[in-house]
């Protein structure tokens, strides 16, 4: 199931934010196989996963430090990876789509449910990368 979260980032200067969509998929089965079947889909289709960010257990290690007792996910990390193909067709659209690269799978788990999704690119060329990103989540949200 596909759903869409607004998410609220606090930009670099004081005070201001912006928001940030993320396009979110629900898994059926274990954070581990969700995890496992997105990076099989990436490499599947021929894409080299470039870093894994294990974002959650950041958040986990550095939570007293920042002064917060909060969990704010039980596992989380993001994939990391371009497509030569996709980024040069969204590049040659538009340079600065550069800003988009890499390109990121987050597999994550709250209270036991897990979620699979990818941010929410802007209409146009960004549009290819997003139908890529969904691609390779259905495959793996179908295993």
């Amino acid at each position: 199931m596909r759903s869409v979260l607004l998410a609220t980032a606090l930009a670099t200067a004081p005070l201001a934010a912006h928001a940030q969509e993320a396009i979110m998929f629900d898994y059926d089965g274990s954070y581990e196989d969700a995890a496992f079947a997105v990076e099989n889909a990436i490499v599947n289709r021929g894409l080299v996963i470039d870093y894994v960010s294990h974002v959650g257990e950041m958040l986990n290690r550095t939570g007293a430090d920042v002064g917060s007792t909060a969990a704010l996910f039980d596992n989380a990390q993001v994939f990391l990876f371009c497509s030569a193909a996709v980024s040069r067709r969204v590049m040659e659209a538009d340079p600065m789509n550069i800003v988009h690269c890499p390109y990121g799978i987050f597999v994550a788990e709250r209270d036991g449910a897990v979620m699979i999704g990818h941010r929410d690119y802007p209409d146009g060329a960004m549009q290819e990368v997003e139908a890529l990103l969904d691609a390779i989540i259905l495959e793996a949200t179908a295993e």
